[in-house]
């Protein structure tokens, strides 16, 4: 079962600080990750209960280093929303 090491980074982008303005916070994690195991996760480890989860899985790209050919890892990207009165300090910009 998944947990909170499978979450790999919050992500901070500029479209990403606009969504955490209405509660939703944008997270990284490993492909094996569901929406109820990170449920689970935020319940354990942040005491929140999300209001909502949708998921979107990100394919690595093929790149190149000196002529050999590579692929970036796999991951799945999470948009989170958070009740109106829940914070998490921690993730603060």
């Amino acid at each position: 079962m998944a947990d909170i090491t499978d979450i790999k980074a919050i992500i901070y982008t500029e479209k990403t600080i606009d969504l955490q303005e209405d509660g939703v916070i944008v997270v990284q994690t490993t492909p094996r990750m569901t929406k109820n195991a990170l449920k689970e996760v935020f319940r354990e480890y942040f005491g929140i209960k999300p209001l909502r989860v949708n998921s979107m899985r990100v394919n690595g790209k093929v790149k190149r280093f000196k002529g050999i050919e590579g692929k970036r890892a796999d991951s799945k990207k999470f948009y989170v929303k958070l009740p109106e009165d829940a914070k998490i300090e921690s993730l603060a910009v």
